[in-house]
């Protein structure tokens, strides 16, 4: 394995994860306060950004451990995705600078309990990696008819050390 290959995963924030889209949190104080004072709003913290119709999914994902390899990234140029946990546990962010129309280098990220992301339209990614099972996502993406999806496949694999 090639030093240069080998990607630490750092911990998910908003500032770091930014290029790329918004992290969804419910981090801080609450923006108010609703339903007579019992629950707390975090009020609009990531814009769905689609062409077309956007719509509600759930995904189930088998699990990864770390030192985690891959080769292959995607982006979806019509629309942002959101993945939103549906359990505590933690799941990889693998992200990529767009370099003229290609993924440079990798970056990766875990998430804490309770952290999601809105990826940006165009922002080339990783495939869903959860940490844990059960692999359970409630996904708000592009829904609508046409081609949203762009692979990209590196001929040789990255590691994502924790």
């Amino acid at each position: 394995m090639s030093d240069d290959r080998i990607i630490r995963a750092a911990p998910l924030t908003a500032q770091a994860f930014a290029p790329w889209g918004q992290v969804i949190e419910a981090a801080g104080d609450p923006d108010r306060l609703i339903n007579a004072g019992r629950c707390g709003r975090w009020h609009d913290r990531a814009a769905p950004d689609v062409e077309g119709r956007a719509g509600i999914s759930v995904f189930r994902s088998q699990s990864v451990r770390l030192p985690y390899r891959f080769r292959l990234v995607e982006r979806h140029p019509l629309g942002s995705q959101a993945f939103l946990p549906m359990t505590e546990n933690p799941f990889l962010v693998i992200v990529a600078p767009d370099e003229g129309g290609h993924p440079g280098r990798p970056l990766a990220f875990v998430t804490a309990p309770g952290q999601g992301i809105n990826l940006a339209r165009g922002a080339w990614h990783g495939v869903l990696t959860p940490l844990a099972d059960p692999g359970l996502f409630a996904v708000v993406d592009r829904c609508a008819e046409g081609p949203n999806l762009q692979e990209y496949r590196w001929d040789q694999d990255w590691t994502v050390l924790g």
